[in-house]
């Protein structure tokens, strides 16, 4: 009787303790600085929480989902309330705590884009049983995302035959959203050039506008021979969003 007592006992005290581990809710997204937030068409955003006293990874995943509500992101009033992350992309996980835990939570976005892929974090206190749900975690996203189109890497080009060629990138929000002349994210209002660096030593800079949709050329007359370096740049004065890549090529007599 008295060994049945002392299992009954420590029965008891194991259910106690598995009791403790409540089950808390984060949720996480990312937001494109001045824009929408970065979902599945730009391949999310790789999120990482860590435990941020000895840096283990507690959970780790991609924002799923799509940009949001522009109307409500974009153009409407904004309140110390309003919540704004209708349809918009986000991670969840769920941590088991027995005790409040300090958690640093990190991203890295767009995914999808290395070339302008930004790393953000913040960190926050979680505790048992209280969830970070609803809006949850916010990060914001700063800069564009610049892909360079033309001159393809080590393309060449000769002075005689080739005396100009245009220059060519791809330039979006880091959520995917377009550029355009009049529109509501205004190519006239971003300042886009390439720096030029012939030999390493720099040479010019010249501006670019916008052609179509999120594409800005320049043409470009080839006065000098050998290795061409084009750093594209671009920034909004407004905002100091800003996006660099670069685009190499060879130009010979």
């Amino acid at each position: 009787m008295k060994k049945l007592l002392i299992i009954v006992f420590l029965f008891s005290c194991f259910i106690s303790l598995a009791q403790e581990d409540k089950r808390t809710k984060i949720i996480v997204r990312t937001k494109a600085k001045d824009a929408k937030f970065i979902g599945t068409s730009m391949g999310g955003s790789m999120i990482i929480l860590r435990d941020a006293l000895t840096d283990e990874i507690l959970a780790k995943g991609l924002t799923n989902g799509g940009t949001g509500n522009t109307d409500l992101i974009m153009n409407a009033p904004v309140e110390r309330t309003t919540d704004i992350t209708e349809g918009s992309a986000y991670y969840e996980a769920s941590l088991y705590l027995s005790k409040p835990k300090f958690i640093t939570v990190q991203a890295l976005s767009p995914v999808n884009h290395e070339e302008s892929r930004v790393f953000a974090q913040t960190q926050v206190w979680m505790i048992p049983g209280k969830h970070m749900d609803a809006a949850g975690i916010v990060l914001d996203i700063p800069g564009f995302v610049v892909e360079g189109l033309y001159p393809q890497t080590h393309q060449g080009f000769s002075i005689e035959t080739d005396k100009t060629i245009e220059l060519k990138v791809n330039l979006v929000m880091m959520c995917g959203c377009p550029i355009t002349k009049g529109g509501l994210w205004d190519s006239e209002e971003i300042e886009v050039e390439g720096m030029i660096y012939v030999n390493g030593a720099y040479w010019k800079t010249i501006s670019m506008s916008i052609a179509e949709t999120n594409t800005f050329t320049a043409a470009l007359t080839l006065e000098k021979t050998g290795s061409h370096e084009v750093i594209i740049t671009a920034y909004h004065p407004r905002t100091k969003n800003t996006g660099v890549d670069q685009l190499n090529f060879r130009v010979s007599n």
